[in-house]
């Protein structure tokens, strides 16, 4: 299975562990088309030679051809929320993944009836448990 994995990069990177964690664990038996999400120099060296254009662009691409999103929202990001609503448009399967006690999720995503899927967690552990339950 083909997985976007969206979180917080410009919007804060306090995460970054946490998502490289659970990358890792999902590459285990998927293909994870946004790994560098995990890795701490994304917003450094990873990205610098990509305009803004070309980012949009590679992103939106990698939405199109996954087949699932998975969003781990605590962190609010405009972009995050931008990739939610295009997956939307799409009809692409979406799993959000949200620690309540760092932030509220927002209304917006909340609210929407498309997103049947929001799992509230408060660890790593946690969150791989929702994930093998809702990815098998």
């Amino acid at each position: 299975m083909k997985i976007y994995f969206a979180a917080s990069i410009r919007g804060g990177r306090q995460d970054a562990e946490l998502y490289k964690e659970l990358i890792a664990f999902l590459k285990e038996d998927h293909q994870v088309l946004t790994e560098h999400i995990g890795d701490n120099l994304v917003t450094d060296e990873g990205e610098k030679n990509l305009s803004d254009k070309e980012i949009r662009d590679r992103d939106i691409a990698w939405i199109v051809e996954s087949d699932v999103m998975i969003a781990e929202t605590t962190r609010p990001s405009l972009g995050v929320g931008y990739e939610l609503a295009y997956a939307e448009f799409l009809q692409k399967p979406v799993i959000i993944l949200h620690r309540q006690e760092v932030s509220p999720l927002s209304a917006m995503i909340a609210g929407t009836d498309y997103f049947d899927k929001i799992f509230y967690y408060s660890n790593f552990d946690e969150a791989v448990k929702i994930l093998e339950s809702e990815l098998t």
